[in-house]
């Protein structure tokens, strides 16, 4: 016959177990799938389609599900962003900055390729000078994207008086409007413009250029701080694959690097302008 004290310890042992004594523990919850949210530089067919090595190499290499997902624009990206709502964020420089003092999001890497921003007008327009667009309407993103900013500041600075301001949802359609004269220039990121059909990119012409800026960054959310190692290194092995290397050619972003010192403080004027947004709205 089993002592006291045996049984006692037997029944401690089935208490421990949960309702019914069962001796199966339940399985651990698979995790839910990993949110990346892409800034919305082009369009959301377009990002599906960029990021789609990323994703399957993420989802081998952290052994869970990936999403990609975006916004219809650059503020309404923020906002979400802010709401904690991505995993890993990945935007412009500016933003990202927003990111990391306001939102506690972890900065991870950024691209080799220099970011800048461009004022693209039609290859057989009368516009040579900043002075010429005056009167004229001019097309980008949305508020918050860094080359709508930048265009913005740099109309200012060339003091462009009536100038008119248009905001589209994606850059993939504005060399079209540029080219069909329904504006007289349009801002979009140097990659994007490399990156338009050549038969778009021919019929125009760069009018500025900006100087280098802090380019896409991927931030981290603050929840995932103890899984930053493996998420840096699986992002790292990435960009050792041929599916990566392909990617970075075709987007003329030279691979993977660390980001400088302090490199995100330069970015803090553009941030500061996307927090005036979100308040605004």
């Amino acid at each position: 016959m089993p002592s006291r004290r045996h049984l006692v310890r037997l029944l401690a042992g089935l208490l421990a177990l949960g309702p019914l004594g069962t001796a199966l523990a339940a399985p651990a919850a698979a995790p839910g799938p990993l949110r990346i949210g892409v800034a919305p530089h082009s369009s959301a067919r377009v990002i599906l389609e960029m990021y789609q090595p990323l994703r399957l190499h993420l989802e081998q290499a952290l052994q869970r599900p990936v999403d990609i997902v975006t916004a219809p624009d650059f503020t309404e990206y923020a906002r979400r962003a802010m709401a904690q709502q991505y995993d890993i964020a990945i935007t412009t420089g500016h933003q990202a900055r927003l990111l990391q003092t306001d939102a506690r999001y972890l900065p991870l890497l950024t691209y080799k390729a220099d970011f800048k921003a461009v004022a693209v007008v039609a290859a057989d327009s009368r516009y040579r000078e900043p002075r010429d667009l005056a009167g004229t309407s001019v097309v980008g993103l949305s508020r918050s994207s860094l080359v709508t900013l930048w265009g913005e500041h740099w109309a200012f600075r060339n003091a462009i008086p009536n100038l008119t301001m248009r905001y589209v949802s994606a850059s993939d359609s504005t060399g079209q409007l540029v080219i069909k004269g329904e504006c007289a220039a349009a801002y979009m990121s140097l990659a994007n413009y490399q990156n338009l059909p050549a038969a778009v990119r021919d019929q125009t012409r760069i009018l500025a250029e900006s100087l280098p800026m802090t380019g896409r960054t991927y931030l981290l959310n603050e929840r995932h701080a103890r899984s930053q190692a493996a998420i840096s290194d699986a992002l790292w092995s990435f960009a050792q694959t041929p599916e990566a290397k392909a990617y970075f050619a075709r987007y003329k972003l030279g691979g993977y690097r660390a980001l400088e010192p302090r490199e995100l403080v330069a970015m803090e004027p553009y941030a500061n302008e996307v927090r005036n947004e979100l308040k605004a709205r």
